[in-house]
């Protein structure tokens, strides 16, 4: 199961593989990876603007994706701006554009292994630029939930847009 990371400014594509479910943890976890690798091109950045789709396990509703968003926010010191495609326009995010010529790139090809879909995913490219790819091999617990009291430690924490609550989340760090 992919999941990847577009920034439009410089078309750079990363693609993270997981071999167990989808889950906040996993979404969560490939930002961080991400973070890692790149925070040194990105080190004059107090902002991070992060489009998503709305789907599931990334929803602002969410309380075990807020909570584990809330932490990385913490550990990297950044503003972090959540901004929602809504329903049904998820066609208008770029990276939805990546996956269809992924999915074109290797057409036809047997992925029999976690490697095989990871050599084909890397010799694809946007745009002339090769994909960074990756595997992250961890095991992922599906319904993970905080309770309301657990929970509103975090939405605490969190700012909505007045005109759109559910699609424009603001989270900042706790100290600086």
């Amino acid at each position: 199961m992919p999941s990847g990371i577009f920034e439009p400014a410089n078309e750079f594509l990363s693609i993270i593989f997981g071999t167990s479910i989808e889950t906040s943890d996993f979404i969560v976890d490939c930002l961080d990876q991400w973070w890692e690798e790149n925070k040194g091109r990105h080190s004059l950045i107090k902002e991070l603007v992060i489009n998503l789709d709305n789907g599931p396990h990334i929803n602002s509703r969410r309380t075990q994706f807020i909570k584990r968003m809330t932490e990385f926010v913490d550990k990297t010191g950044l503003i972090l701006r959540l901004i929602y495609y809504p329903p049904y326009h998820s066609k208008y995010n770029p990276i939805e554009r990546c996956w269809g010529i992924l999915e074109e790139h290797w057409n036809g090809t047997l992925l029999s292994s976690s490697e095989k879909a990871l050599e084909w995913a890397g010799t694809r490219t946007w745009n002339g630029v090769r994909p960074v790819v990756h595997l992250l091999d961890a095991i992922y617990q599906k319904g993970v939930t905080l309770t309301k009291e657990a929970i509103k430690i975090y939405e605490d924490r969190i700012e909505r847009s007045e005109t759109l609550p559910m699609w424009d989340v603001t989270i900042k760090p706790a100290f600086g």
